[in-house]
């Protein structure tokens, strides 16, 4: 059973999304993902480097979501009964020692151990983040935090490619590493210092609760079908993302390091899109936001098989858009319709979705090998036509009726 909360903590209110305190929310999400797809722009490099093939040179993108997705739900049980904030703080120091070791390894398999170590480390930041926020704000403030954080998740993920292939345009990739390393312990340091204490967490320190909670949980329709969308959508990101590079890297393209870090530029739109998402899930629910984002990334996948550089550009830009878009959907509608147990429920969402990145990698890497480019898009459509109809036909609609009338903005 949880302990009551104190009065005071009770009679406290709930957070504002000020400037400082949306900008700090932004910084975690920026530092968990930093690491986890940073090796992207380098991989026709490590695949060199350590003569790896194509298998598993994608897999050194795939283990470390593999790793997020089989550690998630347990974050979730021990941040539930110890707490947020120095959970945070201690994830992003933890994510930078796996990524110093990289700086001494020598063969594929020694590289895909330290990235796995690196995954194990992320969802102390991504899972505890999500049940920080739908506990200290309320309402379309919630929506604002939420999409603060997926914005700064999506600049993580920009920035870790964009960095990582332009340091090896100077130094090895080795040395790259040391200097990601150092930047999660300043991003620690940050985090620390700008991310205020909970003021609605109540502890659950009882085993049998939490497994309660794991089975209410696991047979609440509304995440189930969230996990089953994240899988969609990280599944299609991972792939598209993975072996586009390789796809450049090759002829006609011949795209070096610098240059497949360039391409990640589109990432930044969806640091300008994602916070301009949470009107349109205010103002058409989530359902209708998801079927819609969906076919604008499906549509910048299909059009990925252009033959121009600058147009399979473009066409990264739109799938992106349309991932960061639909990705700030789920969440608020997790937020929304998840009331208790909100870290455990963030772990399971989380472990779905990175097992769909973990499978993207792998699928998508034999779609590779055996038919090129073209046979990856067609893998990827499949996957995201699954999504657009597992929202279709689950997610309720605007006309849903609602227990909470301060999430209403949220709500469908």
């Amino acid at each position: 059973m949880s302990a009551a909360p104190s009065p005071t903590a009770a009679a406290q209110d709930y957070y504002r999304p000020t400037v400082p305190l949306v900008l700090t929310v932004a910084l975690v999400g920026m530092f968990a993902f930093i690491q986890v797809y940073s090796v992207q722009s380098i991989l026709p490099q490590l695949q060199h480097d350590l003569n790896a093939t194509v298998v598993q040179v994608g897999n050194a993108v795939g283990v470390t979501v593999l790793a997020v997705a089989l550690i998630s739900p347990f974050i979730g049980m021990l941040s539930d009964a110890l707490g947020r904030k120095w959970l945070v703080v201690a994830s992003v120091i933890a994510l930078a020692i796996p990524t110093a070791l990289i700086t001494q390894v020598q063969s594929v398999n020694g590289l895909l151990a330290l990235r796995f170590l690196q995954g194990l480390a992320v969802p102390g930041v991504s899972v505890v983040a999500i049940a920080y926020i739908g506990e200290e704000f309320r309402g379309t403030p919630m929506v604002r935090v939420i999409t603060a954080y997926v914005a700064g998740s999506v600049m993580g993920g920009f920035l870790g490619r964009f960095l990582m292939g332009h340091l090896t345009e100077f130094m090895v990739w080795r040395t790259a590493f040391a200097v990601m390393a150092a930047l999660n312990i300043i991003g620690a340091w940050l985090v620390w210092r700008g991310l205020p204490p909970s003021r609605h967490f109540v502890p659950n320190t009882r085993f049998s609760s939490s497994l309660a909670s794991l089975n209410r949980l696991l047979h609440n329709p509304s995440l189930l079908t969230a996990c089953a969308l994240g899988f969609t959508v990280l599944f299609a990101l991972v792939g598209l993302f993975t072996f586009v590079n390789l796809h450049l890297a090759a002829a006609p393209y011949y795209f070096s390091p610098g240059d497949l870090a360039n391409i990640f530029s589109v990432y930044l739109l969806g640091v300008v899109v994602t916070p301009l998402s949470g009107r349109l899930i205010s103002r058409f629910g989530a359902r209708r936001t998801v079927l819609f984002s969906v076919i604008v990334s499906a549509l910048g996948v299909v059009c990925s098989l252009a033959q121009p550089a600058w147009g399979i550009v473009m066409a990264l830009a739109f799938a992106a858009c349309g991932v960061f878009v639909t990705q700030s959907a789920i969440m608020s509608f997790i937020a929304y319709r998840v009331t208790s147990g909100r870290s455990l429920a963030s772990g399971l969402y989380y472990s779905a979705y990175y097992l769909g990145g973990f499978t993207g990698a792998w699928i998508c890497g034999i779609a590779y090998t055996w038919w090129g480019w073209t046979g990856t898009v067609a893998t990827l459509i499949l996957v995201q036509i699954l999504g657009w109809l597992t929202a279709w036909r689950f997610m309720p609609g605007p006309s849903a009726p609602t227990t909470n009338p301060q999430l209403k903005p949220q709500e469908g």
